[in-house]
Order: structure tokens, then C-alpha cells, then sequence
């Protein structure tokens, strides 16, 4: 059995508030006595996109299970390398790999610098398509990246997704050992399909998103801060069947 963390905007910001969130969330999945195969952290790690946070981010977001990570909209690709990664910085989209045994997870850079939108770059997918060709066809791959390529049925997340997504799921077609796709950005607990395939969304941990029904002040009130941290355990078993629990940690 593969079990796999994933939490998504944390939103670093210099504020106790986000740390300690973070912070808890984190402390907790140091606790299980299981270990997990992989945390995965779909973007929006630093709020303003500078050093100082990403520093603070990369001390909170150190684990004894492996952590990967990936940028998204409020990120800033050379500090996300640089202070994050511990890598050289550069604007280039900062994709990456995890293969373990029976599994494999590739995060792909949805960010559009200066833009809050989402949109995988030529380059990005013909990345994504050759590391695909190279994994067995009988190993699973989780996808994911910050933004989701689908509406969600909330306005203010739905101006803000990621476009161009026809031709990922183009792409989708020819890898058919592709199980699910995992994005962030959303700031809700929520579960689709793109591309024939489950999309899976990681609640936020910094806030929880308003639906329009729940909004008391209009359009603008989309924004709920009382709400505790959540996350999503995604467990591949031993029969290729993926299931998806949600887990709220207490601040």
C-alpha cells in the first residue's frame, strides 16, 4: 500500500498566523507512526514570493518522509529555486520527478509569472511527455501541479484556473498509466475527473474557500479564516485502487 500526503497553500507570509498553521499540519504527519511514501505540496508556498519566506518555508516544510514541492501563483521561480530548493535560481518552470517503488509522482509548473491564472508551457509538457515515456507502463503516476485545468464551480477559483488544458489531457491520451491528477489553489477539499481521470484537489492550509451559497457579503466574500488546516491522504493499494481521504489538524 502507497500512502501519499498532500497539502497546498501555505502561504508563507512572515505572519505567526500562516507559520503555525503550516507549522501544525506538518507536526502531525511527523507524528504518524506510519511512514509515508510522499508529501506533496501543490504550490502557493510563499505569499509574496520572497526570500525570507521561502527561508522560514523550507525549515517548516523539512520532514523525515520525502517532500516534494511545486510553485504556484503567488511563487517567484528563481527564489522558489534558490531559497527553497537550495538550487541555482532561474525563471525557468521548475518541474519535477519522484519514482519510488510501484509508484511515481511528476509535478509540473502550472505558475504564469505576474499572472494568477495557470497555463503548462510548451516546454513544460514535452518535459512531462518524455519523463512519462520513460516510466513502465505498468507503474502508476500521480500528475500534478498548482492549478486546476477544470472548472470547480466557484467563481473566483474558476477566473484564476489553468487554461490550455486540452492539451494536457491530449497528452493524458497517450500515457494511460496516468491514475490521477492532484492540483492546490482552490483552498477547498474537492474531487473530479479531467481527462477520464480522477482530479483531486488538497484543501488549503492557510484558509478555506467560501462556495457562493455560504457567501454573506457578496462575490468578494470568498474567504474563510476560522475553518483549522486541512489535507488529503491519497492511498494507491495493492490492486492499483486509488482512494482519497481529507483530515483536518487542528492549529
Amino acid at each position: 500500500m502507497i500512502v501519499i500526503a498532500h497539502l497546498s497553500d501555505v502561504h508563507i507570509d512572515g505572519d505567526a498566523r500562516s507559520v503555525e498553521r503550516t507549522r501544525a499540519v506538518m507536526t502531525y504527519l511527523e507524528n504518524l507512526a506510519y511512514d509515508l511514501d510522499v508529501v506533496l505540496v501543490t504550490g502557493d508556498i510563499a505569499d509574496h514570493g520572497l526570500p525570507s519566506e521561502y527561508e522560514q518555508a523550507r525549515k517548516l516544510l523539512t520532514s523525515r518522509h520525502p517532500v516534494l514541492i511545486c510553485p504556484g501563483n503567488h511563487d517567484e521561480r528563481a527564489a522558489f529555486r534558490e531559497h527553497l530548493l537550495g538550487q541555482p535560481g532561474s525563471a525557468e518552470p521548475v518541474n519535477q520527478v519522484f519514482e519510488a517503488a510501484g509508484f511515481a509522482v511528476v509535478l509540473c509548473d502550472s505558475s504564469v509569472p505576474g499572472k494568477d491564472d495557470g497555463y503548462l508551457q510548451d516546454e513544460t509538457l514535452e518535459w512531462l511527455d518524455g519523463v512519462l515515456a520513460g516510466i513502465p507502463d505498468d507503474r502508476p503516476v500521480l500528475v500534478g501541479f498548482h492549478h486546476p485545468p477544470v472548472p470547480l464551480n466557484t467563481p473566483y477559483v474558476d477566473g484564476i484556473r489553468q487554461y490550455g488544458e486540452q492539451r494536457l489531457a491530449d497528452l493524458a491520451s497517450r500515457h494511460r498509466n496516468i491514475v490521477a491528477f492532484l492540483c492546490g489553489h482552490a483552498h477547498t477539499p474537492a474531487v473530479t475527473t479531467f481527462a477520464s481521470r480522477p482530479l483531486l484537489v488538497a484543501p488549503g492550509v492557510v484558509s478555506t474557500l467560501k462556495f457562493p451559497w455560504e457567501s454573506q457579503e457578496g462575490p468578494d466574500d470568498h474567504v474563510d479564516l476560522r475553518l483549522p488546516p486541512s489535507l488529503a491522504f491519497h492511498i494507491l493499494d495493492d490492486e492499483g485502487r486509488l482512494t482519497t481521504h481529507y483530515r483536518t489538524v487542528l492549529a
